[in-house]
């Protein structure tokens, strides 16, 4: 372990939330801290709050009154920069804007030791830009903590293109002496987490705008037939419309404008607005006292088919549905329909019940099919999106509604689009990790690791890939692409090359 021994000083410029955060761990972790601010009094009202939470620590039992008394007694103020001069870590926490950043790490250069690690928690600007005016860019590395620092044990360690190994080193190990989990990324855009996690609130928002559903029902699907904790319309709410829009933009333009991360037209129009979410008491919900929160569109109960066809096993995760159908003591028969490769449930009526494999349900010939979205898990799963072709009748659609509620599902009748919306969603992450695991971005743990701690996802990309197949992946993507023009859903060829090698191991 290389990490700063608790003898070392730890110095925080900029007293916001994130700030303040940061200090917090490092006091409680044993380290003498200084807080910086250039604003005036704003160092006083930070310490100010800091010994609040640390009252609170202590109501809660989580340390004791004399740690908090210890841990008081090691914050210092520091009113002026050359203050710093002692500090063996700098953490910077001020405005997301590259001059000011770089203007701060070239004054500290001036005053702190030549072995002083200065480190940045910029969420989307390049490390390596940021200390891009640095005599000795190598003592510069990105410590990304995530709101609040305190309580998320997520830290992206990024080294710059010019950051010493073993300054990342010291700072990965120092993240773990205080009790996070750090992971290693590489210098691109995003990061891990705020790249990874584009397509959970883009695919959202396009399903939107192409009139899928209404936000209430996206964020049901996913959040009750994927495991998400919260839907990508509440949760974008929550971290603030106006936020959640910068990133994206920010990620958009670094990587030169790829329509894989093309900006919201519909969130645009939310920003201007000011209709920034929680804050500002509405966003795509409504959080004005008594305002009335919109349901999921919920399909009404209808009878359940007494028995069912079942041609070719059901690919993936679906396979399990079979076994669900029996459980709920619905008869499943052998369907021989002639000349289909593809497994799907045949309904007494005859309508073809298919998982969604990235072309839409209408686009089948001469049949009435309806498309059943991805889960993760279908056991747990207690919501399921289906999507009906234009042929479909309603006594088809009753008999599809009916099986699922069956097994305990609600049902989401949505409107017939290619990948749906858990499906297309999961393979776009899928997609974006298996492409950021091949240029190095990060190892396929470390991926796995920030997405579940991070944005706490019910698992990692990785490991989902590992349960889909890659070819599954694939198909789906490539099916969606060949539906939409543009190059949003083109499958890098990093999934293509996973594909090939997972056909050649079978």
């Amino acid at each position: 372990m290389t990490a700063l021994g608790t003898s070392s000083t730890v110095a925080v410029v900029g007293t916001g939330t994130m700030g303040q955060g940061i200090a917090q761990v490092a006091l409680v972790a044993g380290h003498r801290v200084l807080l910086h601010d250039t604003a005036p009094g704003r160092v006083g009202q930070a310490a100010e709050a800091i010994g609040s939470r640390l009252d609170r620590l202590v109501e809660k039992g989580r340390i004791s009154a004399d740690e908090r008394d210890a841990a008081r007694a090691r914050l210092s103020p520091a009113t002026a920069l050359a203050e710093l001069a002692g500090a063996a870590l700098v953490i910077e926490a001020i405005l997301e804007q590259l001059p000011a950043k770089q203007e701060l790490f070239a004054a500290l250069e001036d005053i702190v030791s030549a072995d002083c690690l200065l480190a940045t928690n910029t969420s989307s600007l390049s490390v390596t830009a940021v200390a891009g005016r640095l005599r000795h860019p190598g003592r510069c590395v990105g410590l990304h903590f995530f709101n609040p620092a305190p309580l998320l044990p997520l830290v992206e360690v990024i080294s710059g293109f010019a950051t010493d190994e073993a300054a990342a080193t010291t700072a990965y190990d120092t993240a773990a002496a205080w009790g996070k989990q750090p992971v290693r990324c590489a210098d691109t855009p995003g990061f891990i987490v705020n790249r990874l996690a584009r397509p959970f609130y883009a695919e959202a928002l396009r399903a939107y705008e192409e009139r899928v559903a209404e936000p209430a029902t996206i964020d049901a699907v996913l959040r009750e037939g994927a495991g998400f904790k919260m839907g990508p319309f509440e949760l974008t709410d929550l971290i603030g419309q106006d936020v959640n829009e910068a990133v994206t933009h920010s990620v958009w333009q670094a990587f030169f404008q790829d329509p894989k991360f093309t900006p919201s037209l519909a969130q645009r129009r939310l920003v201007e607005s000011g209709l920034h979410g929680r804050k500002a008491g509405r966003g795509w919900f409504d959080y004005s006292e008594g305002a009335h929160r919109p349901e999921p569109r919920t399909a009404e109960p209808c009878p359940a088919p007494e028995s069912v066809g079942l041609h070719a096993k059901l690919p993936g995760p679906a396979a399990v549905l079979r076994e669900l159908i029996e459980e709920a003591g619905i008869k499943v028969t052998r369907d021989r329909t002639p000349g289909e490769s593809e497994g799907f449930i045949r309904l007494p009526g005859g309508a073809c019940l298919a998982l969604t494999n990235g072309y839409p349900a209408t686009t089948v010939v001469y049949e009435n099919h309806i498309r059943f979205d991805l889960s993760l898990d279908y056991r747990a799963a207690t919501r399921i999106a289906l999507a009906p072709s234009a042929t479909v009748s309603e006594e088809d659609l009753a008999e599809a509604v009916g099986l699922f509620q069956a097994l305990g599902k609600q049902v989401s009748v949505i409107e017939d689009v290619p990948g749906m919306i858990v499906a297309r969603t999961v393979a776009m992450i899928i997609d974006f990790a298996v492409d950021a695991a091949a240029r190095g971005v990060a190892t396929a743990e470390d991926i796995d690791t920030a997405m579940r701690l991070g944005v706490n996802y019910p698992g990692g990309p990785m490991e989902w890939v590992e349960r889909l197949g890659a070819q599954w992946v694939w198909d789906l993507l490539d099916s969606m692409h060949h539906q939409n023009a543009g190059g949003r859903y083109v499958p890098s060829w990093a999934l293509r090359r996973r594909a090939d090698l997972e056909e050649l191991v079978l």
